[in-house]
This record gives structure tokens, C-alpha cells and sequence, in this order.
């Protein structure tokens, strides 16, 4: 009977790792709501850069976990690689905290400094993220597997009840108005919250992984790689060590270099390097990097695969990879677009006449997933007892749908807003409410399918490869959000020198040197943006470029899930 109730219950290192990650969670979410507004305010950088940079900031912080997954699982280890990780980012966050100190006595320096904390942050995140996720998976023997969906759904509320924590306190001491005018002196404080909070968290898990985080029989999780190539716990159709020959590595470095330049072109419309300012410098190296990398790195991995159901079950980690792309293309313009939609054109006014800040409207997101992550642990539960749980390639293609849904009805409140209306701060809550439930059918599913589907030998790399679709996600991200088309405070800025916006981004009039010089001043736009060659004119068209890229990929991700479901054999 204790035997029974012992299996059915989640292991106590579960909550170490939820605590850790809670607090890893708070100290990124925390830098993440302030980080457009920052660039924008204090460092004057302008909104379509500050997208930019931001996507590029996040897709290397989720291709960094490459790097940190194949020192973990070749020389470290998971525990010494999530210290060194948390460690790094605490750093991190103390230089853009001493950036946001010194910006208005020496902007350049400043930039330099805040360039460092990011670079910092970055590997930072990539030593932490892959490994703390490969000890969740780690926790569970082979006959718990199963468990694995409603344990990652588990650790993924403990994501976002410190993601939820950070976006309630940091934008209350962090982002203030005055007189209506952002003020950028208190950023530093949501920098100094981040640092703290990343402290504790790596304190928890120095402490607590030696009595909790190990397997049912008191062995550590994650300790030094072991020097002993038998594995008795390695499952049907796995081998034993990962042969990555000269050959392929040669094969994967040319592809790498001949992918980066096309993906160069296509972007910036050049091959050669030139002075760059930032924006342009991460858009032009930066994600090109990041696609080439996934793609070449697809080569080196399978090179790996020494049978049918190896290759195959890696194959299906590939092409999840893929569509998730879509998916955290529209989902992060949580701290970009929407925050500056929420900052410049909705009225956040919300209870008892309060104005919410604009960074904390992301706050919904987190409470979202904490209402909701246990009921649909629960119900993948109750499907899996009835034989009607869906797998998991279909669950990933609703939390597509879901997304696009979620765009589709926001596109059209904001149809007849003009350039004076204000979108009612409920359609942002709804917005993030369906998003949310989409949220919870992909990102803790796809975490459990790479730990059902990898390889032991190099489960973290792989975790790493799984990354690397949130990085080229968010570098589309970044993409797209820099296509946001002037809302209503652009407006309201070229009015105060009398001159109609509308009729400078329709070609009506020229603006004469002196206007030209406010424009470039204030940031505000001359030319509708365009994405894939057509122009953006409005926020309703801005949102169904979303609306179009996840129906589609849900739908192609849906049809094909009875094929994923056969190269899986048997992993549900």
C-alpha cells in the first residue's frame, strides 16, 4: 500500500527544481517587462529596435542552452552547470542594474554596459535552462513515464507563479508615469529585484539537491557525467554513446556557414558586413545565426541516430521544433508589440479607477497559468485513464489554433479604433486568457515529449535543440513585432508641430529638414513597415499576419500528427 501511494505521488525533488525555476523565473520575467521600455526611455533606441534587440536577447537566450546542454552532458554535469548558470544571470542583471544607474551621465557607456549584462545574461540561461528541465525528466524511472505530462505541467506553474510574482512587483516600483511621461530612473530597481531573486534561487538549489534530487535510490541527479558506457537503464532502441565523425561535423560546418548568408540575404538584403547600429546588427547576424544553426545542427544530430526507431523518434523533436516557431512568434509580443500597444493606445484603466502599468498587463499570463495548469494536468489525466487523450503533436496544434484565435478577435476590436481610440484593457486580459490555454498545450508538452522521445546519452543537447525553435521563434518574433505599425501617441507627438502623420505615411506631404529632425528625434515613423512585401497600415492588419501563421501551421501540424503519432512508436 505505501509502495502504491509512493509511485503515484510526484518526487520531492520535483519541488526543489519548481522552486529554483520559480525564482529563476522572477528574476528573467521581472528583467523581460521592463527590458522594451528601458531601451525606448533611458537608452533612446526607438520601439521598432528595441523589438528587435529583444527578440534577438531572447532567441539567444534560448540557443545558448545548446552550448549548455553538451558541456552538461560531456563535462559537468546538470547540478554545477545550473549554479554556474544561476550565478552568471544574477551577474547579469547587476550590470543592466548599474546601466540603468549610469544612462543619463553617459548614454554611450551605458549602452556598453547594458550590451554586456544581456551577453552575460544569455550564457547565463543557457548554462541554467536545459539542465534544470533534463533533471525533471531525470526524476522519473522508466515505468513513471507516464507521469511526465502532468509533472512538466507542474513545473510549468512554478514557471509562472514566479513569472507571475515578478510582473506584479517589478512594474510597481519599475515603470511609473509622471504627468503621463515614462520615468526612466526606476528601472534600476526591477534590475536589483531580478538580481536578488536569481540569488535565492540558486541558493535553494545548493542547499536541497543533495537530500532531494536523486533517484528512488538516494543516487544524486545530474552529477558529473559518468566515464562508464553501460547504462542499464537505457530503453529499447537506444544505444549507448553519440558517434558525431569528422565527416558529418565538416558536412554541418559548411551548411551552417552557406544557410547563415542566404538567411542573411533574405533579411538584410546583403551579404557583405558593413557599420551596423545595433538593430540592424542583430537582425543581420544574430538571426541569421539562429536559423542556420537549427537547420545545420538537424544534420550533426541524426548523424548521431544509430537505428530506425532513434532517428525517427528525433525526426518527430525536429519537426514539433518547427511549428513551435509560429507559435512563440506571436506569443512573445507580450514584451514588445502588445507592451507598447498597452503603453501608447489602451485605456488600463482597471479596478476602483487604478491605471495599471503598462509592462504589468503581461501579469495576466501568469495568473492564467496558475489557475490553470493543474486543472489540465487533471484532465490529461482523466483522458489518459479513459484511452482519450489526444497525442501530444495534436495537443501542440491546438495550442496553435488557440493562439491565432486569440489574435483574430483582438484584430477585430482594434479594426475601428483609428488613431485616437483606446482598445478597452479586456480584450488584452482575453487575449492572454486564450493564449494561456494554448500556452499549456504546448510548451509543458513539448518539454515532456523531448524527455519521452531523447535519448538518455544526450537528452540535455536535445533539450537544447528544442530551444533553439523558441529562439528562431523569438527572433521572428522580434521580426514582427518591429512591423508594429504608429499608434496613437505617434499621433499625438506629430501634432505638436502641425503635422498630419497620416499624410506623411501616405506620401501626402514632405517634411521639411526642421520636422525631419523632430521626427527623428521623437522616433516616430515616415513609411508603413511591411513584412513578406506588404505593407502594414494598421494594428488590424498588423495582428492577422499572426492570425494567418498559426491557422496555417496549426492546420498542417494537425493533419500530419497520425504520421508523427507511427515515428514515435509507442511514446504517446
Amino acid at each position: 500500500m505505501d509502495t502504491v501511494q509512493a509511485q503515484s505521488r510526484h518526487p520531492k525533488g520535483l519541488w526543489v527544481l519548481f522552486s529554483t525555476e520559480m525564482w529563476e523565473r522572477f528574476n528573467f520575467y521581472g528583467m523581460r517587462a521592463i527590458l522594451s521600455l528601458f531601451m525606448v526611455n533611458a537608452l533612446m533606441l526607438g520601439e521598432s529596435n528595441a523589438s528587435i534587440i529583444y527578440g534577438g536577447f531572447l532567441a539567444l537566450c534560448y540557443l545558448t542552452p545548446l552550448l549548455g546542454g553538451f558541456i552538461a552532458d560531456k563535462y559537468l554535469g546538470n547540478r554545477y552547470c545550473i549554479m554556474l548558470g544561476g550565478t552568471l544571470m544574477a551577474i547579469g542583471q547587476l550590470l543592466l542594474f548599474y546601466s540603468a544607474i549610469s544612462f543619463s551621465t553617459s548614454l554611450e557607456s551605458s549602452k556598453a554596459i547594458f550590451w554586456l549584462g544581456l551577453l552575460v545574461i544569455i550564457f547565463g540561461n543557457g548554462f541554467f535552462k536545459p539542465n534544470i528541465s533534463s533533471m525533471v525528466g531525470s526524476l522519473y524511472p522508466a515505468s513513471q513515464k507516464t507521469k511526465l505530462d502532468s509533472a512538466f505541467t507542474i513545473f510549468y506553474m512554478g514557471i509562472n507563479i514566479g513569472a507571475l510574482l515578478s510582473q506584479y512587483f517589478v512594474p510597481l516600483i519599475a515603470d511609473v508615469k509622471v504627468n503621463g511621461v515614462q520615468d526612466p530612473y526606476v528601472f534600476k530597481w526591477g534590475y536589483l529585484m531580478a538580481a536578488i531573486a536569481m540569488l535565492l534561487g540558486t541558493f535553494i538549489f545548493f542547499f536541497l539537491k543533495d537530500k532531494y534530487v536523486v533517484t528512488p535510490e538516494g543516487k544524486a541527479i545530474g552529477d558529473l557525467p559518468s566515464k562508464n558506457k553501460a547504462d542499464e537503464s537505457l530503453e529499447d532502441g537506444e544505444t549507448q554513446t553519440a558517434n558525431f565523425s569528422g565527416q558529418s561535423i565538416g558536412i554541418t560546418s559548411v551548411l551552417f556557414v552557406i544557410m547563415f548568408f542566404v538567411f542573411r540575404y533574405f533579411l538584410v538584403g546583403e551579404f557583405g558586413f558593413g557599420a551596423m547600429e545595433m538593430g540592424q546588427l542583430v537582425k543581420g547576424i544574430i538571426y541569421p545565426f539562429i536559423y542556420s544553426a537549427g537547420i545545420s545542427l538537424a544534420f550533426l544530430i541524426m548523424s548521431s541516430a544509430e537505428n530506425k526507431v532513434e532517428k525517427q523518434r528525433i525526426w518527430v523533436i525536429y519537426i514539433i521544433s518547427f511549428f513551435i516557431i509560429f507559435f512563440w512568434a506571436a506569443f512573445e509580443q507580450a514584451g514588445s508589440s502588445l507592451t507598447f500597444i498597452a503603453s501608447n493606445q489602451t485605456d488600463r484603466h482597471f479596478l476602483f479607477g487604478w491605471e495599471m502599468p503598462a509592462s504589468m498587463v503581461q501579469i495576466f499570463n501568469g495568473i492564467f497559468v496558475v489557475l490553470l495548469a493543474v486543472p489540465f494536468s487533471i484532465i490529461w489525466d482523466k483522458l489518459r485513464e479513459k484511452g482519450k487523450e489526444p497525442i501530444s503533436p495534436l495537443k501542440q496544434a491546438f495550442g496553435l489554433a488557440l493562439i491565432a484565435l486569440s489574435y483574430f478577435i483582438i484584430a477585430h476590436n482594434v479594426k475601428d479604433l483609428g488613431n485616437d481610440g483606446l482598445l478597452a484593457i479586456k480584450w488584452l486580459v482575453l487575449l492572454y486568457f486564450i493564449q494561456t490555454c494554448g500556452e499549456l498545450c504546448l510548451s509543458p508538452i513539448g518539454l515532456s515529449l523531448v524527455g519521452k522521445l531523447a535519448p538518455k546519452r544526450f537528452a540535455s543537447l536535445l533539450y537544447g535543440v528544442f530551444f533553439i525553435s523558441n529562439a528562431a521563434g523569438y527572433a521572428l518574433a522580434g521580426t514582427l513585432g518591429a512591423i508594429l505599425p504608429a499608434t496613437g501617441d505617434k499621433f499625438q507627438k506629430a501634432k505638436e508641430i502641425g503635422v498630419n502623420l497620416q499624410d506623411v505615411l501616405d506620401k501626402k506631404v514632405t517634411l521639411t529638414a526642421e520636422q525631419t529632425a523632430f521626427f527623428v528625434k521623437e522616433q516616430l515613423p515616415t513609411a508603413y513597415k511591411t513584412f513578406a512585401g506588404f505593407e502594414i497600415h494598421n494594428l488590424f492588419e498588423f495582428f492577422m499576419v499572426f492570425v494567418i501563421l498559426c491557422g496555417i501551421a496549426a492546420v498542417i501540424l494537425a493533419s500530419i500528427s497520425p504520421i508523427l503519432k507511427k515515428m514515435m512508436h509507442g511514446i504517446k
